[in-house]
């Protein structure tokens, strides 16, 4: 059964930044500068927002004195870094193997997607990520066809990766393709991301998983259970401050509102942004995209 428009968030959603409450400033800049080839765009008391290209995708918060989150508590799972060719994917995972090979995690080749997996110094989780053309995806029904197929990284760097990808690394364009997050049970992330917010579901994997997205995207959301079955509602903990989502028009955050309001979900409408958090406590913002 296909969904009114109306109960969907627009199919040109963006995400926006990925908002990190973080313990060693100095350290997680290190990082996302040297490791991950990020600019820094702004600085305020609320820290350091990094990008490329003048967008940013990444705003460290100094939150000193908080403690690392347990693994089975929820929170973020990774934020994942979209590139726009493979030879800029490539710059950025041979930079980021380079800093600190300890946090390499692995790497796939998911059908829609081939993905390399980082951890950042305070445990953060960070995909680095290239879209095989749309048309090459395959559809059944409502549900994206995806896998998770070997990427040999050695492989994959020797056959994309080039002296202008590297030298030109911090020129290349990148944004936040999509947020994954941990989550108590995949049941309660759809009635909320779902059936409240107006994500449609693209995938799922054997009720461990959920993917969502709007405009047919493979994902611009994803929860899964594999380290936080069961787990409860966060804590103040370094780790995830903030997802940003954003909507091209002023008639969709108020159709957000509306569909939060039925659901019994708080929300706090300025008429700029809309901001609620999941029943995990991860805070969602939703703003107009900038002209």
């Amino acid at each position: 059964m296909t969904a009114n428009p109306q109960d969907l968030l627009p199919a040109d959603l963006t995400m926006g930044t990925v908002m990190l409450k973080v313990g060693d400033m100095k350290l997680m800049l290190d990082y996302y500068e040297r490791a991950l080839g990020l600019v820094p765009i702004a600085e305020t008391l609320g820290g350091v927002v990094l990008g490329r290209r003048s967008v940013p995708l990444v705003h460290l918060s100094p939150a000193a004195g908080l403690a690392i989150p347990a693994r089975g508590e929820a929170g973020l799972f990774h934020t994942a870094l979209l590139f726009g060719s493979r030879a800029d994917l490539a710059a950025a995972v041979a930079s980021a193997a380079q800093y600190d090979p300890r946090l390499y995690q692995g790497s796939a080749d998911h059908l829609v997607s081939e993905a390399f997996y980082f951890s950042d110094p305070e445990g953060n989780g960070i995909e680095l990520y290239f879209d095989k053309p749309r048309e090459s995806w395959t559809w059944d029904g409502g549900q994206v066809v995806m896998d998770s197929l070997p990427l040999p990284p050695q492989a994959f760097l020797s056959s994309n990766l080039t002296e202008a990808s590297v030298g030109g690394q911090r020129e290349a364009a990148a944004g936040v393709g999509h947020v994954h997050l941990q989550v108590g049970d995949v049941q309660t992330a759809h009635a909320f991301y779902v059936d409240a917010l107006g994500f449609e579901r693209t995938a799922g994997w054997h009720g461990q998983a959920l993917f969502v997205s709007a405009g047919r995207y493979h994902h611009h959301m994803a929860m899964n259970v594999w380290n936080s079955r069961g787990a409860g509602p966060r804590k103040d903990t370094l780790g995830l401050g903030e997802v940003l989502i954003h909507v091209p028009a002023e008639d969709d955050l108020l159709a957000a509102a509306d569909r939060l309001r039925v659901a019994g979900v708080p929300s706090h409408h300025t008429g700029a942004e809309l901001r609620f958090e999941d029943p995990w406590k991860n805070r969602i913002r939703m703003a107009l995209m900038e002209a």
